[in-house]
């Protein structure tokens, strides 16, 4: 697999999630970042080819690339235990498919403090490059579990004293009137399906968002991310 640009490069370096293989970097570009990764690639052992910009540009599928590209593995993903902790904030996203969306999921849920990410298990290689790119990397920093069935490993975190909430308008109550403080799972599907019976019947406080507006469609999965992911931050941070 490729990956493009400085801000995915230095993400594959720095995360340790996958092997990189070599690096191509335009012979003429200098500046802090490209030392920075150049620096981190031969402290690593990292092979790195200075080339043309036309041999970049012929291997890049975009043109965001900057002058430089990593080849590298496929990404290690992690066990559910891994992301465990007594404060812990683990995120569900189902149904989740556009890889846009998740990378910005992916981003605002870094960003947040999210311990872990469990998705449904399946092959994401095919969109990996474009997930990373448009979570500005935090897909390779943040912990991320494939689960082979969603409904078990929240059971499993609730043995482990999780509070679970589904972003679910269904005997709701609003996003802002729950506590978040302890260890809590927030599980939020794709707008098109939503979150899965088997989920949802795991799942202890269904929550919403109000809006202000006389509004009736869903946000999106990444907007709805967003507000109930800094809330579990104001309450953290204020308590």
């Amino acid at each position: 697999m490729i990956v493009e640009g400085s801000l995915s490069v230095k993400a594959v370096l720095l995360a340790n999630n996958r092997d990189v293989l070599e690096i191509l970097v335009d012979e003429k570009k200098i500046d802090k970042d490209t030392n920075f990764i150049l620096a981190k690639a031969y402290e690593s052992n990292v092979k790195v080819t200075k080339v043309k910009r036309e041999e970049i540009d012929a291997q890049a599928t975009g043109k965001t690339h900057g002058g430089i590209l990593a080849m590298v593995s496929s990404r290690n993903y992690q066990q559910l235990e891994d992301c465990f902790d007594e404060n812990a904030f683990i995120c569900v996203l189902e149904g989740v498919e556009d890889p846009f969306n998740l990378g910005y999921a992916l981003r605002t849920l870094y960003s947040a403090g999210c311990t872990g990410v469990l998705l449904p298990n399946r092959d994401w290689s095919y969109s990996e490059s474009t997930i990373l790119k448009s979570s500005a990397g935090a897909s390779e920093y943040i912990k991320i579990c494939l689960s082979d069935d969603l409904a078990s490993d929240i059971r499993q975190c609730k043995k482990q004293g999780y509070t679970c909430f589904a972003a679910m308008r269904k005997d709701a109550v609003s996003y802002f009137d729950v506590d978040y403080k302890g260890p809590c799972l927030l599980a939020i599907g794709g707008e098109m399906r939503g979150l899965s019976r088997n989920v949802l019947e795991e799942i202890e406080q269904n929550i919403y968002i109000p809006y202000a507006n006389d509004f009736r469609n869903a946000l999106n999965a990444s907007s709805a991310v967003a507000a109930i992911s800094f809330e579990i931050v104001r309450q953290r941070r204020k308590s």
